[in-house]
């Protein structure tokens, strides 16, 4: 069994992270530039992770599997991020941010971190307002806010529909600036395919370079992932298409634990799925749900045009279900109303699976130009997908996965099962819970990058012995020899089945149940048929090519192969837990068609731990301690 230790501070809950942050051990600046730290991944958490590191003093190597750390995931996240400055005067607070987030997650998160994560949000709009990242303002100069799921104030700060991406940019340029002073090494087209341990720590990676095909190791004195999450484990999501789980599997497989994989989000505002072949999903921004007003007819099968149908005839069905927080209820919770909706028969466009986001009322109240200066972008981008105009008619959307709550485990440092190992982002659990609060994961995401790693990384390395190794040590040839092995076994299996059709398949079974709604039956059936799907693949996949150029086919076999064993995994932690709470809504376990909570008995984080292959992985617990908020039963009505 591990020792989950998470390490969370004595004393109040307000003053624990500046007393931890005064207790910490220092490196001092002339011992910062002997250390080396490995940074993977280059979004808003990694980039801000190794621009601040660095700056600090320390050698850093980041790495990335794209052209330019510019294409990272991060810039898909439109709508705003969230922090505690109630500009808007309007009762908000770091113990209000914080308890909404403990609230929004189902009560399945630690204290500490998200209060942690609250204090320091305040900090993140001053450091990207410093960047030049170009937040909408009020027409006296004064940064405006808007409102998101989950909360009843206005927090989030957006640069109009373009967030991630401006908040990209200057984390890119932080980077960018470190890279031309040479204290970052920037690698580009390289994929981690192991993290290579070494007396237990944490000391390097190994890599695959995707455009000439050749494998390297790396050595560093502490290793951070920031890589992202697992939604395309479902084949279709919100996520692109290059986002994977790989990196965390196989340091998974390495010795780190990983945190409650069953919590996965369904998004409520993603553009309906159009067909067989369609392989990503496009995701309409959450904000949008400030002046948009969902519904759908009260009757069933009813096919006119929206605008054919009076106002007496519609179900706005979050207002009516949730008025005190109305279209902004949680992304869970409208996500499963919407679903019930469809379910019901009154679901709008082909096959009945969407429903209306309307925004005449709000184009009537505050003009065509107002709604255009919020969201033109966004309803551009709807109306090239659909070429349907937002303007005029409502948009349909429908539930699709978007984030993933789980990861590996980490402690109050960031720190995983493996010493060294630090997890920042997407990448980890520890924020959200059960369920992720809109605008928050680029909250996360660069508090992570910017005010926790560089602290707790000093801390680690000031206070760890760690002797001198490089890529020459037999650690690095043993993980190099199984990254060659995996790939040569790929190349020679000749079967007759593409990667992408197993990874199709996955994601059916993955999607039918272990999705939006889950139960004891499904999950069985996923158990069994998810092992003969692993089988199959390999035994019959066909990967063409070869692994000394660039090849496609052989990256997705990796990726497919370790999102078959994380399904696996998922569906057993799901099964596990038998309650619902927040993204993991078991069917058994509900109360007036809400998610119904056994605190009793499943107030932890499920850490799971690697046993070997073929062997049934160990489930490990850390308790959850509430002394700051009182366990009840959510609530938005």
């Amino acid at each position: 069994m591990l020792d989950l230790n998470p390490k969370i501070p004595s004393g109040p809950l307000e003053s624990k992270w500046d007393q931890h942050k005064f207790s910490m051990k220092l490196v001092n600046p002339a011992n910062k530039r002997k250390h080396h730290v490995i940074v993977v991944g280059a979004g808003l958490a990694g980039a801000s992770a190794a621009a601040t590191m660095s700056e600090l003093g320390y050698n850093v190597s980041c790495f990335v599997f794209h052209d330019s750390p510019r294409r990272a995931h991060s810039i898909a996240a439109q709508g705003g991020i969230n922090a505690a400055k109630n500009y808007q005067n309007d009762g908000d607070s770091v113990r209000r941010l914080f308890y909404d987030t403990i609230k929004g997650g189902d009560f399945r998160a630690r204290e500490a971190n998200v209060y942690r994560l609250a204090q320091v949000s305040v900090n993140i709009i001053d450091q990207c307002v410093a960047q030049g990242v170009p937040f909408a303002r009020e027409y006296g100069g004064l940064l405006a806010n808007r409102s998101f799921g989950g909360a009843q104030v206005s927090r989030t700060f957006y640069a109009r529909g373009q967030t991630g991406q401006q908040l990209l940019l200057g984390a890119y340029s932080a980077l960018e600036k470190q890279v031309a002073a040479k204290k970052v090494q920037m690698h580009t087209f390289e994929e981690m395919l192991d993290l290579v341990v070494v007396d237990g720590h944490a000391r390097g990676i190994v890599t695959r370079n995707l455009l000439t095909g050749k494998i390297t190791s790396h050595a560093a004195d502490a290793v951070v992932l920031a890589t992202g999450g697992y939604g395309n484990v479902f084949y279709l999501s919100t996520n692109a298409m290059y986002s994977n789980v790989t990196a965390s599997w196989r340091a998974h497989k390495k010795g780190a634990a990983f945190a409650n994989p069953c919590y996965t989000q369904i998004h409520p505002t993603c553009i309906p799925v159009h067909g067989e072949h369609q392989s990503k999903l496009t995701l309409m921004s959450e904000s949008l749900r400030n002046d948009g007003r969902i519904w759908v007819p009260l009757k069933r099968g009813d096919n006119r045009p929206p605008a054919q149908i009076p106002e007496a005839e519609r179900d706005y069905f979050l207002e009516r279900k949730y008025p005190s927080f109305g279209n902004l209820a949680p992304r869970d919770i409208a996500s499963r109303a919407a679903k019930e909706a469809c379910d019901d028969g009154r679901g709008v466009g082909p096959g009945g699976l969407g429903v209306y986001l309307d925004f005449a009322e709000s184009i009537k109240r505050l003009g065509r130009q107002t709604i255009a200066e919020r969201y033109g972008n966004l309803f551009d981008m709807y109306q090239r997908i659909t070429d349907e105009n937002p303007y005029e008619q409502p948009m349909r959307i429908y539930p699709a996965v978007h984030y993933t709550m789980g990861g590996l485990w980490v402690d109050y440092n960031l720190m995983s099962t493996v010493p060294g190992l630090h997890v920042a982002g997407e990448a980890n659990f520890s924020d959200h819970g059960a369920n992720r609060l809109g605008a928050s994961a680029l909250m996360q995401g660069l508090a992570d990058g910017y005010f926790v790693l560089p602290y707790t990384i000093g801390d680690y390395l000031a206070g760890t012995k760690l002797p001198k190794v490089d890529t020459s040590h037999a650690a690095f040839a043993e993980a190099e020899g199984a990254v060659r092995a995996q790939q040569n076994k790929f190349l020679s299996i000749k079967g007759k089945r593409t990667v992408d059709s197993f990874h199709k398949e996955l994601g059916k079974i993955m999607w039918e149940y272990c999705g939006m709604a889950r139960d004891r039956a499904g999950l069985t059936k996923a158990l069994e048929l998810i092992p003969q799907l692993k089988e199959e693949f390999w035994s019959n996949v066909n990967v063409p090519g070869s692994g000394d150029s660039l090849n496609q086919s052989l990256e997705k076999a990796g990726r497919v192969a370790d999102f078959i064993e994380l399904g696996e995994l998922m569906c057993r932690d799901a099964l596990n837990r038998e309650e619902s709470c927040g993204g993991h809504f078991r069917t058994e376990y509900q109360e007036e068609g809400e998610a119904k909570r056994n605190d009793d008995d499943y107030a932890y984080v499920a850490a799971w731990e690697y046993a070997g292959e073929g062997k049934t992985p160990i489930l490990n617990k850390e308790p959850l301690v509430y002394e700051n908020v009182h366990l009840s039963t959510r609530s938005y009505k």
